[in-house]
């Protein structure tokens, strides 16, 4: 029988977030492939794994692949880490897993922490979509050409940033975006962890202050708002016009006795609109008419 790939997530920094089966499957495996394998030391050290190590990164992906597959046909079980967080995700792994797939050896995934994932979940922007892009490119260039292909999705936009050049992209964003909400989170789990909200003009100048930019980042940008709200002829909603403004509708509503928060349910019902979209409708009209 071949053995199994294991796809195993580790903490992104608090080690309390290893996960009790990473931890039993760290322990059993013939092997465990890391990018960094000082790092990966510490870590089964720290919970007192004793397995053996062997170096998997971008550098030697193709040789070693070849490698931990011959491995795996003999029976042997490989886990594959990356230096934090789930392995693949903006990190090495695409080589090993497809030659494994290829293989019929089996993979599988031991979920954990992700970066970008927990830093969606706290940041108060919409996360029922979003588009992960990853590390936008270095080149000034290159980097603002990949955020005009992004320009108008209408999904949340969520990139990994080196502190290094937080500065130069949330620049490069508030030129191409326009002045859009957005988040900086930081050194997530951390001692130093932070979640920075604001416009991406505040956090431009926020991260342009010196020892600011520090730490792991992941910079998350709203998508793309259409401000062309479709009118609404159904009378019995409206009672007598459409509605074509929804700040309108919202303080019409409020005028009534709603408080804001079911004022803008309704409307966004009435107007075939999810909550999320429609709350961000209303902060671009309100927005626009501010100017």
């Amino acid at each position: 029988m071949t053995g199994t790939l294991y796809i195993v997530a580790t903490p992104i920094g608090n080690l309390e977030d290893m996960t009790q089966r990473a931890l039993r499957v760290l322990g059993e495996v013939d092997l465990v492939a890391c990018e960094d394998t000082r790092r990966t030391r510490v870590l089964l050290n720290h919970f007192g794994i004793k397995a053996k190590t062997t170096s998997y990164h971008e550098h030697n992906e193709r040789a070693r692949a070849e490698e931990l597959c011959e491995l795996m046909r003999s029976g042997k079980n490989v886990a594959l880490v990356s230096d934090a967080g789930t392995p693949l995700v903006s990190d090495p792994g695409f080589r090993i897993v497809q030659a494994a797939i290829e293989a019929n050896i089996p993979v599988v995934p031991i979920p954990g922490a992700t970066a970008f994932v927990a830093a969606l979940a706290a940041s108060g922007l919409p996360a029922d979509q979003f588009f992960f892009a990853g590390f936008l490119p270095a080149r000034a260039n290159a980097r603002r050409k990949k955020l005009e292909e992004l320009r108008t999705f209408a999904a949340t936009l969520v990139f990994y940033e080196a502190p290094h050049r937080i500065s130069a992209t949330l620049k490069a964003a508030l030129e191409v975006f326009g002045n859009r909400r957005a988040v900086v989170a930081r050194e997530l789990t951390k001692i130093h962890e932070e979640l920075a909200r604001g416009s991406l003009d505040d956090l431009g100048q926020r991260f342009a202050e010196a020892g600011r930019a520090r730490g792991e980042m992941v910079l998350i940008i709203e998508g793309l708002i259409d401000e062309a709200v479709p009118p609404v002829t159904d009378q019995s909603l409206t009672g007598q016009s459409s509605y074509r403004d929804l700040a309108e509708r919202v303080n019409e509503l409020e005028s009534e006795g709603l408080n804001p928060k079911d004022a803008l349910k309704r409307a966004a019902r009435e107007l075939g609109l999810k909550r999320a979209e429609a709350y961000r409708r209303l902060v671009a009209q309100k927005n626009r008419r501010s100017k």
